[in-house]
């Protein structure tokens, strides 16, 4: 991943709504949901919501399909998983943090340590 696209991915989420639209899509996973469903769930009229999953797509974030006469909007897992990717792997020390693959699972796993803790230099009075 370049530093451009994830610049573009972050800035698309750093919206509220978008971020609200996104996470509804994860939730919904791979098979995605129309569009009618994330207006009405969210309270989004349908052309902003058009707006924003334009926004979005643009990013690389969302991915759409027709069916019939409907369009399904999915999460585009394999590019967040990058993002995820690129900032643990170019961010952080390998003892901070790993990625490896699970091949029976076909995931990646990710794995934080919680072993620096933010140090607080607060003055005593």
């Amino acid at each position: 991943m370049e530093i451009n696209e994830a610049i573009l991915a972050f800035g698309a989420l750093s919206q509220e709504t978008r971020l609200r639209v996104f996470r509804l899509l994860v939730e919904h996973g791979p098979e995605g949901t129309p569009a009618g469903t994330l207006s009405k769930r969210l309270g989004i009229p349908h052309n902003t919501l058009s707006f924003h999953l334009s926004h979005m797509s643009n990013a690389g974030l969302v991915l759409s399909r027709r069916e019939g006469r409907s369009i399904f909007y999915s999460a585009n897992f394999d590019f967040f998983t990058a993002l995820i990717r690129y900032m643990v792997e170019d961010c952080c020390r390998e003892d901070m943090a790993s990625i490896r693959d699970h091949k029976t699972k076909n995931c990646s796993i990710i794995e934080l340590s919680k072993c620096c803790q933010p140090t607080h230099h607060e003055a005593k009075p």
